[in-house]
């Protein structure tokens, strides 16, 4: 039987303010809170709420048998927490129906992956915790940011606990084969790796409301169509995108909500299900494995990193950045590891993009900034104050090799403290059990001395039956109590 696996990505980036060069080391305050308050809300408003309030109806009216998927940033969930906190609520709701899997991303929507091996698994053990906490939901499936997975991610994930990930179902690492079937990485073999059907999940995301396109108009009927004509050994058809594609790229005007909406009606007839990413895991097994040599991802036409590393401006602000990560892991100030989250998010990087729509880029249209230039200007400025403040608590002075050996020491020094620990409380433990075992010898110690003393507590008892008889006294007058008594 044919399977979707609906997954849908929400992210929202913290927007830098105009920044300029002399504001560095006066003005630590780096974000646009009026424009993202703006951004945000009036894209929960238009897309978010409406598509989440979609899926719960489809959900309660086809009794448990649609399910989907989400993908959240945790900066995404900050900020939707501040400025529309019944979104939330919305995605509790959804949670709560048991149809709703949750698919953990780096917390900040960061590059760390391709850099920094221990940031990156930091990030997504602070997001899996951030879904455990809010949803109530234990996430068993990754999907990095944009898709971005190569072999040297796969035993990262697998290490972290992780059963499955989703990325991008490359033509030029597919080759003849289909996106439509579970393969296992050929780095982790227990890991799942599940692939985006690029075409089936950009003719709603990119061109349903595209009136050139010759299958306009599309209907739930027509689509369905087409994925129950897929080969009948072709098990799962993995449509993942943005949740901003009902509402906000295909407004509410297109008919988007009521396609969705259709899907499952015209899928029951057709023989088609739909499955969470780890129900696809569990029930259909892998036909092969898949070696991903370099980065794919699932931005422009190339399906690489070039649309945040592909220039000298890209290049410069990411090695910058990450010079400093072992000094910020070190330090303790929680404003500074939180702008540190911040700085990371790739839609920094990509709007430092110079690529055109020749390139199959659309860039410019989701910058904030008139040029790539400005916007690597704006970023430098702010990664510069960052960075003196940074160099406060651990100076930039310290070559990489002292630090490194400062931190080999702190490490040992944990671990010492934690053997240490270990002995103390085994310690505790024996001084517990000693007191114990002493307690119930007191009793048998002092059995023999009480024995000894017999004869004069047969004195006692006798003094006490005389003091129980009632004394003679005058008629009339009350015998007066013994002060033995009291």
């Amino acid at each position: 039987m044919k399977a979707i696996c609906f997954n849908f990505e929400i992210h929202q980036p913290f927007r830098l303010k105009r920044y300029r060069f002399f504001d560095i080391g006066n003005d630590h305050y780096y974000y646009d809170d009026f424009a993202d308050d703006d951004i945000v809300t009036r894209i929960a408003h238009q897309s978010y709420i409406p598509a989440a309030e979609t899926l719960l109806r489809m959900i309660e009216e086809n009794k448990g048998q649609f399910k989907v998927s989400f993908s959240i940033s945790g900066v995404a969930i900050e900020q939707l927490q501040q400025y529309v906190p019944e979104f939330i609520d919305l995605l509790k709701k959804l949670a709560a129906t048991r149809c709703v899997e949750f698919v953990v991303q780096p917390y900040a929507h960061s590059l760390a992956s391709l850099t920094d091996p221990d940031e990156f698994r930091q990030q997504m053990e602070v997001a899996s915790a951030q879904i455990k906490d809010l949803f109530g939901l234990k996430a068993s499936v990754a999907r990095n940011t944009e898709f971005i997975y190569d072999d040297d991610i796969a035993p990262q994930l697998a290490a972290m606990g992780f059963k499955g990930v989703l990325t991008e179902g490359a033509k030029h690492i597919l080759g003849w084969k289909s996106p439509d079937y579970i393969y296992t990485a050929a780095t982790a073999p227990k890991l799942r790796l599940l692939l985006r059907n690029a075409k089936l999940s950009e003719d709603i995301a990119v061109r349903f409301s595209d009136s050139s396109w010759n299958e306009f108009p599309l209907t739930a009927d027509k689509y369905m169509d087409w994925i129950a004509s897929t080969p009948e050994e072709e098990q799962i058809v993995n449509l993942f995108m943005n949740l901003e594609t009902f509402g906000d790229h295909q407004p509410a005007g297109t008919g988007i909500f009521q396609f969705l909406e259709a899907l499952p009606r015209f899928a029951a007839e057709k023989g088609v299900s739909f499955v969470t990413p780890s129900e696809a895991i569990a029930k259909i097994k892998p036909v092969g494995e898949l070696s991903v040599v370099h980065p794919i991802s699932g931005a422009d036409e190339a399906r690489d990193t070039s649309a945040w590393l592909g220039n000298e401006l890209q290049d410069e602000a990411f090695r910058k950045l990450y010079s400093v990560a072992e000094r910020v892991r070190l330090c303790d100030d929680r404003r500074l590891k939180q702008d540190w989250w911040y700085l990371q998010a790739a839609d920094h990087f990509y709007f430092m993009s110079t690529k055109s729509k020749a390139d199959g880029a659309a860039h410019s249209m989701f910058s904030p900034y008139e040029t790539p230039f400005q916007a690597f200007t704006n970023y430098m400025n702010v990664l510069a104050d960052f960075i003196v403040r940074v160099e406060e608590q651990y100076p930039l002075s310290i070559e990489n090799e002292e630090l490194n050996a400062l931190l080999t020491t702190i490490r040992n020094q944990a671990t010492e403290i934690e053997t240490l620990n270990k002995e103390l409380g085994s310690m505790r433990k024996n001084i517990e059990q000693y007191n114990v075992e002493h307690k119930l010898r007191e009793p048998e110690e002092e059995a023999e001395p009480k024995a000894a003393r017999k004869p004069r507590a047969k004195k006692a008892e006798a003094k006490e039956e005389k003091a129980v008889e009632a004394p003679k006294c005058k008629p009339g007058r009350k015998p007066r109590a013994k002060k033995t008594e009291e």
